[in-house]
């Protein structure tokens, strides 16, 4: 592989107008397919098989008119005073005509009246799904009630869910991740074509991506993941090839060569970094849960294209920077060794390389201890989908949930339908009538409404008002008791579903799939670096550091956001648990990026060792060589990650704080201090591999090692020409 990714990266080197002109053309064609077939994003989190999403698609079939999408407006008036029907008449007529409404329900009529007589709830049930609905029905919607003179009206509902927005706030991680390069480099023109080369790979990724939005339903969190990522390892896999390349120049090596010989070496590990990445978020399609197959695909397409774009689109750059890529001391020859001054001097990887050596064991065990300790509050780790009381303050969704919360108790904004099937309409009405005893009968169920039956009256629905919110616990337990009442009443199907049941049955499968897919990850992560460093230790060391990292991350994230510890600072207002697919998530993102600081540290211990050093010294000296590189990298891949904690979304925030505590941890705790201390404890013994099973594996060469001693071989018959 080191040799024909040596040959790519020459050829690019060679021809980088041609490379340059298709990269363009490509991220123009795809800009434009975007534009003309980008299709709508939205919040279904639909789960195949549940229970919650049989009734939906009962719904959809027996009862149309109750299948779309739901808003909610809330009516209060001033204090000391009670709603007047005639006041709330004009909301409801205003509602009533907003285009896609098919009815709008006057809580007089309805019952949805507070005790007090000061608060009231419109709902409001539109034709279509919640993409379905557009800006302009949702701009409708949000001025119903404006004629309303005195009295507070709040608009909310699923009606109003939407794609979070990327905006300024986001940026901030571009920009640090522009001065560490800049630091790191020495030079304007290495750091900006490294990150303007990451950024023309997420263009086109992204470009692909909403081309075939139209085509494959989003979620809104989709795109947002894969800028977030195709941003990160974008710009990282750039620096790591940018590093090699500048060391090969430092050498003496002429530049077409040194591209060559940067993308052969360094290119190798960001191709197995990019595909380790790949694979563990296409893997996420084992779970069997659309939305977040979907989600995974997208953002390993994003980083395949990233790891494309650095193996081709670098090298062209690297031609037209020259020199100048280099800082200008080293350039003019005033200093030869200023490439590597600045931030993360190589002297002090080899410094902390002999610290952890020598402190091996004390270190070793801090860090595992204190890995440990942080991973304790994940023990009450809870899964939900994020609800309006998450919202930012100030938007309509979290001002209606605070007003309903305020008026009628936070069970009101948790609604559940059963939905009751049966073969004709006294079967029906016999079951929900039955159904409605034992469901109110249930602890944590506030009320039932009357049962609701279609024209045909083989299908009936049950509001049912949980006494508390959402996302807390009584509503999951209140759920779970209702669907093994209503289990014994024969002679008709009955389905518990709504926003609510959707939420829990999502949390329900995923935390049942998290092990699983953990276990396939790791044993994943043992393969391949059995494969890159014919090791039997090496990759179970890897993997135990993963699961500290993994652990760890989990623990802080609980403690932030779900049980509030330090939450203002991050402006999580209202702690609670965490979206249910962040912690699979982030298994298998992290999974990807800490086999990348894996390989860039250890790959240069095991070619030390294999050229004479003793181990230890072969450990410090892969220290002293990467840990700048990695330093840098991690660094910036958290300043990406962090960037997204400004974000008002709360499954952005959470998915960001998260994803950039498990890089830190990862990159300076596991890789470059446990790593270490393991790696000079074990000794020779973490290179040994059996004979059988070394003949067995097939050879990967990501170091490059054939490749040098081909260069050797060539260069004495070919120096000018070697492999070409």
């Amino acid at each position: 592989m080191a040799t024909l990714l040596y040959r790519l990266g020459r050829f690019s080197f060679r021809r980088r107008g041609r490379v340059a002109a298709v990269w363009l053309l490509l991220l123009v064609v795809l800009g434009l397919a975007a534009a003309a077939f980008h299709g709508p994003t939205g919040d279904k989190f639909a789960m195949p098989g549940t229970e919650s999403q049989r009734a939906l698609d009962a719904l959809a079939k027996e009862f149309p008119q109750a299948s779309g999408v739901t808003g909610t407006i809330v009516v209060a008036a001033p204090q000391g005073r009670k709603l007047d029907p005639a006041e709330v008449a004009p909301v409801v007529k205003e509602a009533a005509g907003i285009p896609g409404v098919v009815a709008a329900l006057d809580p007089f009529t309805s019952g949805a009246v507070s005790a007090d007589g000061r608060y009231a709830l419109v709902q409001v049930q539109f034709d279509r799904g919640a993409k379905d609905v557009t800006e302009a029905q949702r701009a409708a919607y949000l001025k119903a009630g404006a004629s309303a003179k005195g009295l507070r009206v709040e608009h909310g509902g699923e009606v109003l869910n939407a794609a979070p927005e990327v905006g300024g706030s986001e940026g901030i991680g571009v920009v640090i991740a522009a001065v560490v390069l800049i630091v790191t480099f020495g030079s304007l023109v290495a750091a900006g074509m490294t990150l303007l080369n990451a950024l023309i790979g997420v263009g086109a990724g992204m470009g692909g991506l909403f081309a075939l939005s139209g085509l494959v339903e989003l979620t809104s969190v989709t795109p947002v993941l894969a800028l977030m990522l195709g941003l990160a390892v974008g710009i990282d896999y750039s620096l790591f090839i940018t590093s090699r390349y500048r060391q090969f120049l430092a050498e003496g090596v002429a530049p077409e060569e040194a591209a060559g010989r940067a993308v052969g070496t360094a290119g190798s590990a960001v191709v197995f970094a990019g595909a380790t990445v790949v694979i563990a978020l296409a893997g996420l399609s084992v779970v069997g849960i659309p939305f977040l197959s979907v989600m995974g695909l997208a953002a390993a397409g994003t980083v395949a294209v990233a790891v494309l774009v650095a193996l081709t689109l670098l090298p062209a750059f690297l031609a037209y920077a020259g020199p100048r890529v280099l800082p200008r001391k080293q350039r003019t020859g005033e200093n030869a060794d200023a490439g590597g001054r600045g931030f993360g001097h190589t002297s002090f990887g080899h410094t902390w390389g002999r610290v952890v050596t020598r402190l091996r064991v004390p270190i070793l065990l801090a860090g595992v201890l204190g890995l440990g300790a942080l991973t304790l509050p994940a023990q009450d780790l809870r899964l939900a989908l994020p609800d309006a009381g998450t919202a930012a303050p100030g938007t309509p969704a979290r001002e209606a949930y605070d007003l309903t919360s305020e008026g009628f108790g936070e069970g009101f904004n948790a609604r559940l339908i059963a939905v009751v099937t049966a073969a004709d309409r006294a079967a029906t009405t016999a079951a929900a009538g039955e159904a409605a005893k034992l469901i109110q009968q249930t602890p944590g169920v506030l009320a039932v409404a009357p049962p609701q039956p279609n024209a045909a009256g083989t299908t009936a629905l049950l509001t049912i008002i949980p006494k508390a919110g959402p996302t807390a616990a009584a509503t999951e337990d209140a759920v779970h008791a209702i669907r093994a009442k209503v289990a014994t009443i024969g002679g008709a199907e009955i389905a518990v579903t709504g926003a609510t049941a959707v939420g829990i049955d999502v949390s329900d499968k995923l935390a049942d799939a998290m092990p699983v897919y953990l276990l396939l990850v790791v044993g994943l992560s043992v393969l391949l670096l059995m494969l890159v460093f014919r090791s039997i230790l090496v990759p179970v060391k890897a993997a135990l550091g993963f699961l500290l990292t993994v652990g760890s991350t989990f623990g802080i994230t609980v403690a932030i956001f779900q049980e509030g510890h330090l939450a203002g600072l991050l402006g999580v207002d209202v702690p609670g648990p965490l979206v249910s697919f962040l912690p699979i998530l982030l298994i298998g993102i992290l999974f990807g990026l800490a086999m990348d600081y894996e390989v860039f540290l250890v790959s240069r211990m095991r070619e030390d060792y294999v050229h004479g050093d003793t181990p230890r010294q072969a450990t410090i000296n892969g220290m002293g060589h990467n840990a700048r590189v990695v330093t840098a990298a991690a660094l910036i891949m958290t300043a990406v990650f962090g960037g997204f904690v400004f974000m008002n979304d709360p499954i952005i925030k959470s998915m960001g704080f998260a994803l950039a505590v498990g890089v830190l941890v990862d990159a300076f705790v596991v890789r470059m201090t446990l790593v270490p201390a393991v790696m000079s404890m074990l000794g020779r013994a973490a290179w040994w591999l059996p004979r059988a099973l070394d003949r067995a594996l097939p050879d990967l060469d990501v170091e490059g090692e054939r490749l040098r001693h081909h260069l050797t071989a060539r260069t004495a018959l070919e120096p000018e020409h070697a492999l070409l």
